[in-house]
C-alpha cells in the first residue's frame, strides 16, 4: 500500500539530475520506502505545510523539501519543490521560504487550469 505518490517540480528534477548516480538511486529508494511506510526518519514535517524527504549518503545530508496536494479525491500527492545539501543542523529559512513560494506558485497555476 502506498500512502502517497511523489511528483517532482522542475527545480527538484534539476537538483537531482546534478547528483551522482549512486546518490540519485538512494534518494529514489528512500522516496519509494517513504511512500510505503510513512517513516518520519525519511519524511518529516518541518512546519505547517512544508515537509522534507531525507536522504543521507556518503556523509551528505540531502534534503528535498515538499508539500502535500490532496485536491484530487483518489490521489494523495507529495510535491517535491526543490532540493539542497544540508550543511547545518537546521534547515535554512531561505530554503523554507523557497519551498513556500514554489508551493504557492504550484497551487496558483493549478487554480488557473
Amino acid at each position: 500500500m502506498r500512502y502517497f505518490e511523489t511528483i517532482f517540480l522542475e527545480e527538484a528534477n534539476a537538483f537531482i539530475a546534478g547528483l551522482d548516480t549512486k546518490v540519485i538511486k538512494k534518494i529514489l529508494y528512500n522516496i519509494d520506502l517513504a511512500e510505503q511506510t510513512n517513516d518520519p526518519k525519511l519524511f518529516k514535517k518541518l512546519q505547517k505545510d512544508i515537509w522534507e524527504l531525507r536522504t543521507t549518503f556518503a556523509g551528505l545530508h540531502i534534503r528535498l523539501l515538499a508539500f502535500w496536494d490532496k485536491t484530487e479525491p483518489k490521489r494523495t500527492l507529495v510535491i517535491a519543490s526543490h532540493g539542497f545539501i544540508k550543511k547545518v543542523d537546521k534547515v535554512p529559512m531561505s530554503e523554507l521560504e523557497r519551498a513556500i513560494h514554489l508551493r504557492d506558485k504550484y497551487f496558483n497555476s493549478k487554480l488557473k487550469k
